[in-house]
């Protein structure tokens, strides 16, 4: 058996990154439901029947990660998953 299976050269820091924020359950949860459609946080705490304090820390988390974007609406803010991998991840859990 070769080597050629391995590349020591190549860096999964990336994507061990996306792994483990979605390793969360509630999380995942969240993802995957912002991969069928864009959502407020009170339409997202309100579906997992979550407190809003829960789900804001969450997605901030999400945010700050870059696997979901927020866009403001008025008052409101719709998030959306803008992670490849992340996306890609759901439809396999699927």
């Amino acid at each position: 058996m070769g080597s050629e299976e391995f590349d020591k050269s190549r860096n999964f820091d990336n994507e061990a990154e996306i792994l483990k924020v979605l390793g969360h359950p509630v999380r995942l949860k969240i993802v995957a439901g912002l991969c069928t459609k864009e959502c407020n946080v009170k339409h997202i705490w309100e579906c997992l029947g979550l407190p809003q304090a829960t789900v804001s820390q969450h997605l901030a988390l999400l945010k700050n990660k870059r696997i979901i974007e927020g866009k403001r609406d008025g008052v409101e803010v719709h998030y959306t998953v803008v992670h490849p991998l992340a996306r890609k991840l759901i439809e396999l859990l699927s």
